[in-house]
């Protein structure tokens, strides 16, 4: 039950920070918004301020949320100025209130990344090797603890972060790192070993990365703006490795995969939670800046189709290409999911 709260509160704090920006910047445009809504599904609270024509409300499912605007909608909706429709608004008006949910997420990941460094303190991000098991593929291959790992395999690795997605790439394949000691360039030729735990197979090469860190402010404040930089490019790169065929699916998590993740971060004490918070958060945020139909960054398209061509894109075939996206996005979760929850069985 404790994993399960968790998990609501992470999903719930990511979606008010997404939504809050759409809200924030949708009234600052003088945007008529009906209704600011936290879930998904049947309503089962709902609050009005005084003077305010915004709905607050609550929803039966945590998995989503929405701030619905005046001139969204294909009917036009007489009783509200059309000066206060969203379609009405000028370009910039329009793009900053739907890119704003995706910048409010990067800035909630940049400030939880700065109390994790503050407190965990901040580790440095080069792809520097740490510990080196004896007895294992890159004690006998000549790796050393503090090289400097500069490409595996040809392609640029000099973050941890980087060093991480090309490994999951290679995983259970031999691997060539070029790496920096002592000043000089030195190749590594790595063959894993199977190892079965638990009845799972994994991969091992039997080196782990270095997990110094550094304490003091200007450190956290680096850590946080440096990590979330170079996650949002990691996840580019998956992205791009999801499409040309080089990870499958299966590497990617749904609901049921969080749900998971966030017992073993509970487990591991507060910062963990909120670095998990961070890193779900830059999700978000990146997934809905991707030019896609039902996605922020689908709107933002029509929005730059709309300022090339100088007039508005019909909106029964805008509305019509999201539906049909998030139709799309549905089927996705649910293998997703079903991924997960194979994963877990086995």
């Amino acid at each position: 039950m404790l994993t399960l709260l968790y998990f609501i509160i992470i999903l719930g704090v990511i979606i008010f920070i997404h939504e809050l920006g759409h809200f924030i910047f949708a009234k600052k445009s003088g945007i008529y918004v009906y209704e600011f809504s936290l879930g998904m599904g049947p309503r089962i609270f709902k609050w009005n301020r005084k003077n305010d024509e915004t709905d607050y409300c609550l929803r039966l499912f945590p998995i989503g949320g929405f701030v619905q605007m005046a001139g969204e909608e294909i009917e036009t909706d007489k009783s509200i100025p059309k000066s206060k429709t969203f379609g009405v608004k000028t370009f910039g008006q329009k793009f900053m209130t739907v890119i704003a949910g995706i910048m409010m997420n990067f800035i909630l990941a940049i400030v939880l990344l700065f109390i994790v460094g503050l407190v965990d303190g901040a580790p440095q991000n080069k792809a520097l090797i740490g510990e080196v098991t004896k007895d294992m593929p890159a004690y006998a291959a000549g790796l050393e603890e503090g090289d400097q790992v500069l490409t595996l395999n040809g392609r640029n690795t000099n973050t941890s972060d980087k060093l991480t997605l090309q490994l999951q790439v290679f995983m259970g394949k031999p691997i060539t790192l070029e790496v920096k000691r002592n000043g000089e360039l030195k190749e590594v030729k790595l063959k894993p070993v199977e190892v079965k735990e638990d009845g799972k197979i994994s991969y091992k090469y039997g080196f782990k990365m270095n997990d110094e860190v550094e304490y003091g402010l200007l450190p956290s404040l680096k850590y946080a703006f440096t990590k979330t930089f170079s996650l949002i490019y990691q996840m580019i790169f998956i992205v791009f490795y999801l499409i040309t065929g080089q990870l499958d699916l299966g590497s990617l998590s749904g609901p049921v995969g969080i749900y998971s993740v966030v017992d073993t971060a509970a487990s591991n004490g507060l910062m963990s939670l909120l670095y998990l918070t961070a890193y779900i958060s830059i999700n978000v945020g990146f997934i809905n800046f991707l030019p896609l139909p039902a996605f922020d960054g689908g709107r933002i398209l029509f929005l730059i189709i709309e300022k090339i061509k100088g007039k508005p894109v019909d909106q029964r075939l805008e509305n019509t290409i999201h539906t049909i996206g998030m139709f799309l996005l549905l089927a996705l979760m649910i293998l997703i999911t079903y991924n997960d929850v194979i994963r877990l069985i086995k």
